[in-house]
């Protein structure tokens, strides 16, 4: 116990200090300079998208620029990616508007509760990071993941429309009546200034994008965007501005807020830090393979818990760690965590000398940067392989897909559907492992006599199964195996393959006593070849090892078979096991097979260049 609480608070310890991992290499005048770019060309992006992401969350713009100025330093100190870009981003903005959209307060408030929701994420983070319970991600499978992401794409571009028509459109409890409402005003109430002032911005995003993709084209959207507001009176027509920023940096404080609202953020809350998590490290991992660092989930998660700390306590909202920007920092050249810390001292730097100059962005211009951004995001490409892969994976990443859009805003129903679906397919999967006889094959392996059409022994039996033994498949594999003696009446050995058994349970255990018995008391040997020593040393610890005989078991199927011969002799057949011996075939089906090799043989001729073409 002392050895393990020693080992903890070392690691706890370590986990405040992975920065000094890359600090040393800011000696390197190179890897500075190619750092400093990178953080500039990183907050040339960010103080758009920022802005843009805060007002998808339904709060002030503004907001936006506090949770990007000390979040991405923070994160960077903390985290264990060196390139990983933190801060404001639409999945996680999105389910930050979901969250809040209940509590029914006004805009003034909500800002309140969501530096609460944001603080609620970091500690659960952090506690998760602490206790090495990082694995609970596990749990949002890849389906789920991919369906949710898709469907999320969808949901944010759609709740943009009304900001790009100039339409107040009021949120309603589904998304579909929001946007049927939103159809049905369109043609009476559209704003044309500012649709013509989003599609312009869309028209500059997509023309930088095309023809000069390596130029920082969001802020220069927005710079020109911001200019022809101020010179045509944009505001003065009706449209929609940023308005009054307050200067300055925000300060540390802690959310003056009433406790009867904690219950109702719990559950969002505990989503947000596990989905931004699973965003995050995602995106590391990317990174991670084409620079070949180290990452740790623990210590990751860590960091995003103290980022989202950091975000709540200066007046931010829930963050996470951004694809396009992190994208954007690794082609610049970074190749520590100082290009994030450059970053965030740049957005700090545009909070207190430039926040005037945002006055007359249009609403409308940090739409159009949000419908871009989420672009990337709807890959149904992705979905489609998943079920490529298995018609279930598919199936759990569409349900999650449509279930989301039906359900949207309220997204962690879509998100708890597909987790539940993969904890049903699992089982599902684990309750009906395969089971197989086995008998040598031409390659000199044992495979699945049915499926290879190999002759079996009459009197000598090797079952195998793929997969743990548990409370949820011993019924199961007992049944195959009394079903497939059953239809032996010569046998005299049944063999069991426990190879691929890396965990049994007490309902295993009681099976395989009851399977043992009940074979002996048919009068046929039972053996165990191959259990792995966490198998052994349960069913030594139950008494069961000694029960069945330790001269019963065998490390090697080749060394059981040849023992069994020695005991048994000519009372077991043991051909099918050294001798390879595929069953033989009626005429038809010989026939059938040699058409087809003829066939193929054509194919193969064709398709070298060898054959005759017409």
């Amino acid at each position: 116990m002392h050895d393990y609480l020693k080992g903890f608070l070392y690691d706890a310890g370590e986990r405040f200090v992975p920065f000094r991992a890359w600090l040393g290499d800011l000696k390197d005048p190179k890897i500075l300079r190619a750092d400093i770019i990178a953080g500039i060309t990183v907050a040339l992006v960010l103080v758009p998208q920022a802005m843009a992401y805060a007002q998808l969350a339904g709060l002030p713009p503004y907001i936006g620029l506090y949770a990007s100025f000390l979040v991405p330093i923070v994160a960077a100190i903390f985290g264990s990616s060196r390139q990983l870009q933190n801060g404001p981003v639409a999945i996680i903005s999105l389910m930050t508007a979901a969250a809040l959209a209940p509590i029914g307060l006004p805009a003034e408030q909500l800002v309140i509760y969501a530096a609460l929701l944001a603080i609620m994420a970091g500690l659960m983070q952090i506690a998760l990071g602490f206790l090495r319970l990082g694995v609970l991600v596990d749990f949002l499978s890849h389906p789920v993941v991919i369906g949710f992401s898709n469907a999320a794409a969808i949901v944010i571009a759609s709740l943009q429309l009304d900001k790009l028509f100039g339409i107040d459109n009021p949120r309603t409890d589904h998304l579909y009546d929001s946007l049927i409402n939103l159809a049905k005003a369109i043609p009476t109430e559209t704003h044309m200034p500012t649709l013509a002032m989003g599609l312009f911005t869309l028209a500059l995003l997509v023309g930088f994008k095309k023809f000069a993709p390596k130029l920082p084209g969001m802020i220069f959207a927005m710079v020109i965007a911001t200019l022809a507001s101020w010179a045509l009176g944009y505001e003065g027509m009706g449209g929609r501005v940023v308005g009054d920023i307050p200067k300055g940096l925000p300060s540390f404080s802690i959310p003056d807020f009433d406790v009867k609202y904690i219950p109702s953020l719990m559950v969002p809350a505990l989503l947000i830090a596990l989905l931004s998590f699973v965003e995050a490290f995602s995106i590391a991992k990317a990174v991670a393979s084409r620079t070949r660092q180290r990452i740790s989930a623990d210590q990751e998660m860590v960091g995003k818990g103290l980022a989202n700390l950091t975000a709540g306590f200066m007046s931010g909202y829930p963050v996470s760690g951004s694809f396009s920007r992190t994208a954007v920092a690794f082609e610049a050249g970074a190749v520590t965590g100082f290009a994030a810390i450059v970053s965030g001292i740049l957005v700090g730097l545009t909070l207190v000398f430039f926040t005037p100059l945002l006055y007359p962005l249009p609403i409308a211009s940090l739409a159009a940067v949000i419908i871009m951004s989420v672009i990337g995001l709807f890959q149904p490409k992705q979905m489609l392989h998943t079920w490529t892969v298995t018609k279930h994976d598919g199936i759990v990443a569409f349900t999650v897909f449509f279930a989301t859009l039906w359900f949207a805003p309220h997204l962690e129903k879509g998100i708890f559907i597909g987790v539940a679906m993969s904890l049903l397919f699992y089982i599902y999967y684990t309750m009906r492992p395969h089971f197989a006889e086995v008998a040598l094959y031409h390659d000199g392996s044992y495979r699945d006599a049915d499926m290879f059409d190999l002759q079996t022994s009459d009197t000598l039996a090797v079952y195998r199964y793929d997969g743990d033994l548990y409370f949820a498949n011993s019924s199961y594999v007992e049944k195959r195996i009394l079903n497939s003696i059953a239809g032996k009446p010569k046998l005299k050995v049944v063999m069991l393959d426990l190879e691929a058994v890396a965990h049994i349970d007490a309902t295993g255990e009681e099976m395989l006593s009851h399977l043992s018995e009940r074979i002996k008391t048919a009068g046929i040997a039972f053996y165990v070849t191959r259990a792995k020593f966490m198998v052994t040393d349960v069913l030594k610890r139950s008494g069961l090892y000694d029960k069945i005989g330790e001269d019963h078991f065998f490390s090697k199927r080749i060394t059981a078979i040849q023992s069994l011969k020695e005991k048994y002799g000519d009372d077991i057949d043991i051909t099918p096991f050294i001798i390879n011996m595929p069953l033989e075939k009626d005429e038809e089906e010989q026939s059938a097979e040699a058409d087809k090799t003829e066939a193929e043989a054509k194919d193969s001729k064709g398709s070298d260049g060898k054959g005759e073409t017409s």
